[in-house]
């Protein structure tokens, strides 16, 4: 597997891989909701964001992530690859070559926040929206040293 930064030419690829893991894993958000944050994602999101494209032996796109600053922004695997460890080799990659300390999860999405607790992370705080000011709870933690 290799790790590199994207650029607005991966945007196609990483859509695809957000749209395939939400779907997977976001059953609780609302039809007109998972379209708007698509729309967002190539006009708002992954400019904002310092991306990275995860690509599987054949050099293929199988997930991404984004960070800013110490702040994991987003993390995204592709459906077909999941539970394959690439979540928890993405983490490890932020943890120890971007530094990241931090991390927000869907408090609807009890596997992610599942996840990031067996990575380290724990919650320090709530949030009743989410970031766009969705009815969507949020989780705030931050990695345990």
């Amino acid at each position: 597997m290799k790790i590199r930064t994207t650029t607005p030419a991966d945007y196609s690829d990483m859509l695809r891989i957000w749209e395939s893991a939400v779907k997977a894993t976001h059953d609780f958000l609302k039809e007109e909701d998972f379209l708007f944050f698509k729309e967002q994602l190539v006009s708002n999101f992954f400019p904002q964001a310092e991306t990275y494209l995860l690509l599987d032996d054949q050099e293929q796109p199988v997930a991404f992530i984004g960070v800013n600053g110490d702040m994991l922004e987003m993390l995204f695997v592709d459906d077909v690859m999941r539970g394959k460890g690439i979540g928890r080799y993405l983490i490890s990659y932020a943890v120890e070559e971007l530094k990241i300390t931090k991390v927000d999860v869907n408090e609807q999405n009890s596997e992610a926040a599942g996840f990031y607790e067996k990575m380290g992370f724990r919650v320090t705080s709530r949030s009743e929206l989410d970031g766009m000011g969705k009815p969507y709870p949020i989780l705030h933690m931050e990695l345990v040293k």
